[in-house]
């Protein structure tokens, strides 16, 4: 695979940093993941938080612990982070989201434990300098809320709303993971490794960077209206079999016909109150009241090939359990089988990343706390009395739940 042979350390957790050694582990990539001790990453308590969905299965590390294996270090005393001092002198990448002043008081930092070919990748809340860098950040309110995309994206007059779990962590992981390839070709051409990072607010300013690019340039006027006043052409309707979509139409001109076939009133193309992007507007309540009534007529099926026919831009809104059953998400390999015996029939989602000729690793079940932590220490030179005397002090940790 395109990464094998790449040894990659990953002391993080919760959850961009992790899920960016997933990715490298899709490629083939060696992830040890070292885990406090004695219960290992709190992301593995996730699903049992409130509001979150309920499961015996631990669904939130499956996804991002995939590919791995799990040592149970306490890396508080000298000797735990001996052990790991160990790791990563043999280690082409180490992956952290620590913050800095963790970092400095476990000897964790970059300055600590740099070699020449290592690549020191740090994922934070707020950056690398400016008085809030110490400030923990999450991507409800680094990403999500501090960028604008929590303001910008409610309706007026509604209350904004929370991130979804991991919303702008695994945006930000693939941000982290591209650093981390950066780097990989600067060793390739100079043999020498570096520090890389990227955060949570840098991530979500990117992900909000049209409209904040408005704001730079003093541009006004962008606000969420009542949905009867928004453009017809990116608007959402209903089905008669309550089925929600939305229309995504940017060329305007060519659109609007189309709009007008599928629904079949050819003849609002022509009638005065909508013949412009102007009157449409200014009669925007009328127009969406029409279309409204035109889509309750049909179940979505229909709606569905009236709309490819016309070749109009549009997309379901879907539950999670909607996507979770897309036949498209299989096709396009979006969603994607677990290599797990003990298990079988589970599935996972993908990275977004594709290479042609180039196979990713079918994803095997996350591992338990400290399920390699024997193994692991071993390969280190450790004798198994060694080994044993290390858990038996809580310096490291062997397998659970």
């Amino acid at each position: 695979m395109l990464l094998s042979g790449l040894r990659v350390v990953e002391v993080a957790t919760y959850i961009a940093a992790p899920a960016s050694a997933a990715i490298l582990s899709d490629f083939g990539a060696a992830v040890i993941k070292v885990e406090r001790v004695p219960d290992g990453d709190p992301y593995r308590s996730l699903y049992k938080m409130g509001a979150m969905p309920t499961s015996e299965i631990n669904w939130p590390i499956m996804l991002d612990a995939r590919n791995k294996r799990s040592i149970g270090l306490d890396l508080s005393c000298e000797e735990g982070r001996g052990i790991l001092l160990k790791l990563v002198a043999e280690a082409d990448v180490l992956i952290t989201n620590y913050q800095t002043a963790v970092l400095e008081k476990l000897k964790l930092t970059y300055e600590d434990l740099r070699h020449p070919r290592l690549i020191y990748a740090h994922v934070t809340g707020y950056g690398d300098s400016g008085p809030e860098v110490e400030r923990p950040g999450y991507d409800m309110t680094a990403y999500w809320a501090r960028s604008g995309l929590m303001h910008g994206a409610h309706v007026a007059g509604a209350d904004p709303a929370l991130s979804l779990p991991g919303m702008g962590d695994h945006p930000t992981s693939v941000s982290m993971f591209a650093s981390i390839m950066m780097a990989l070709y600067r060793r390739e051409k100079t043999g020498e490794g570096g520090r890389v990072t990227t955060s949570l607010i840098a991530n979500g300013a990117w992900s909000n960077a049209c409209l904040i690019q408005a704001a730079l340039v003093d541009a006004t006027g962008f606000r969420h209206r009542e949905r009867w006043e928004n453009n017809i052409l990116a608007n959402h309707f209903v089905s008669r079999d309550q089925h929600r979509f939305v229309l995504c139409g940017v060329q305007i001109e060519v659109d609007w016909p189309r709009l007008c076939r599928v629904i079949r009133r050819p003849e609002l193309v022509l009638d005065a109150r909508f013949a412009t992007s102007d009157a449409r507007m200014l009669n925007g309540r009328e127009l969406t009241a029409i279309c409204d009534e035109e889509f309750a007529k049909l179940d979505m099926v229909d709606w569905r090939e009236r709309l490819r026919e016309e070749r109009l831009a549009w997309g379901p809104i879907q539950t999670v359990q909607d996507v979770a059953a897309d036949p498209q998400m299989r096709a396009a390999g979006v969603i994607v089988p677990i290599e797990d015996p003990e298990q079988p029939g589970f599935e996972t989602v993908a990275n977004p990343i594709s290479l042609d000729g180039v196979e990713k690793r079918r994803p095997t079940r996350a591992p338990k706390t400290g399920q390699h932590t024997e193994e692991i220490l071993n390969e280190l030179g450790y004798s198994s009395e060694r080994i044993a005397d290390l858990i038996s002090r809580g310096v490291a940790c062997g397998r659970k739940a």
